[in-house]
């Protein structure tokens, strides 16, 4: 009896309370809108609401791992998780356009997001073994070759939009590992110079007949849907028209719930997975967007205060990068649906339908977790 006591202790123990009843806000709140976007009779209400049942006991499990054996199979993760991509390369299934999956008999996986994971694993490991405060150059070589491997092979798919998250996920861990901030200037820069001449240039960039060889033509399309969204108002305008009237209409205190007329009449495509944010912003409004993003930025903010007082160099770099790719996976949706980014297929952590990304979230808070109740490595005498 009293060791059956101990392992229910030590399982509640496993859980960070404070992100955990962040997390259970979140979820009431995702299936809430999921119930408006799609209807409580709807099949894909109730498998959201499975989905959200096997994304806790993913996460709790995960919590239960200590952390030392994520760190020493770092190496392990990351090959398997590229050696996956390659597969894909060679004997993926193409799927509209794109050769994103791998069939491996039993099971239909995409390979492409266990990277976000494995990579920010693998970095932080790679400057735990190096245990420097400031990084050199020959670090930041090796390092940006451990990210820029599976970042081409995510670009070859094509999946741009996970492979920029991926890419700036990894960045984030560099950044974390003392990497000096004056270093991302000509980054910066030259960030600052290709935008401001692809509007200079954006009426022959957009010309139908113009190639821009680096990015397959959907893609062309999108960047130039972003400039000017009206130039195919019923085609490849239409998500970014339709969900900025969505978001507009709600003005400050929203329509009420299920109440939206955009979502219901069914002006919005896709308004269960990456463009459910339409759907809350119309029903909720201003002040429903704000305490959204409160929220997400307590979720946040709670993995950053985790990632500082983790107890090796390892978790902090780690826990760090989960907090930021959450972050990423937020700024990118809503700047998707209100039309200041281009669309790119990133979904809305808790509230989007799907089960692979809510199992990816879950693997990331389950790692929080474990993180948070890390205890300090021995000291020798």
């Amino acid at each position: 009896m009293r060791k059956l006591w101990h392992a229910a202790v030590t399982a509640l123990l496993a859980f960070d309370w404070p992100l955990l009843i962040l997390l259970g806000v979140m979820a009431v709140l995702g299936l809430t809108v999921m119930q408006s976007a799609v209807g409580i009779d709807d099949p894909r209400f109730a498998e959201q609401y499975r989905n959200f049942i096997i994304a806790f006991f993913l996460m709790w499990g995960v919590a239960l791992v200590p952390i030392a054996w994520v760190q020493r199979g770092a190496v392990v993760i990351y090959l398997v998780a590229v050696a996956l991509l390659l597969g894909v390369e060679f004997f993926g299934e193409t799927s509209k356009g794109a050769t994103r999956w791998l069939n491996l008999g039993v099971v239909r996986i995409q390979p492409s997001e266990s990277l976000k994971l494995a990579v920010p694993i693998m970095l932080a490991w790679y400057f735990q073994q190096r245990n420097k405060t400031q990084i050199n150059l020959l670090d930041l070589l090796v390092s940006l070759l451990l990210l820029v491997i599976p970042f081409f092979l995510v670009v070859r798919q094509p999946d741009l939009g996970t492979a920029l998250l991926i890419f700036v996920v990894g960045l984030c861990v560099i950044y974390f590992a003392g990497l000096p901030f004056r270093w991302f200037a000509p980054l910066v820069v030259l960030l600052v110079i290709g935008i401001a001449l692809m509007l200079h240039y954006e009426e022959t960039l957009c010309d139908p007949d113009f190639d821009w060889h680096i990015l397959h033509s959907y893609q062309k399309h999108r960047v130039c849907t972003l400039f000017n969204p009206s130039l195919d108002p019923l085609g490849k305008g239409f998500h970014t028209i339709q969900s900025m009237i969505a978001v507009g209409s709600g003005g400050v205190y929203g329509k009420g719930f299920m109440q939206g007329t955009q979502a219901h009449l069914d002006f919005i495509p896709e308004r269960s997975t990456d463009f459910i944010f339409a759907v809350y912003a119309e029903e909720f409004g201003l002040y429903g967007g704000i305490v959204l993003l409160v929220l997400y930025g307590l979720v946040i903010l709670r993995g950053l205060v985790i990632a500082a007082y983790a107890h090796t160099q390892f978790s902090r770099l780690l826990a760090g990068a989960m907090a930021m790719m959450m972050a990423v996976y937020v700024f990118v949706n809503i700047g998707m649906v209100t039309g200041i980014l281009p669309v790119v297929g990133v979904p809305l952590p808790f509230l989007s339908y799907g089960g692979t990304a809510l199992m990816t979230l879950a693997l990331t808070c389950g790692l929080l977790m474990a993180i948070s109740r890390e205890q300090p490595p021995e000291q020798d005498a």
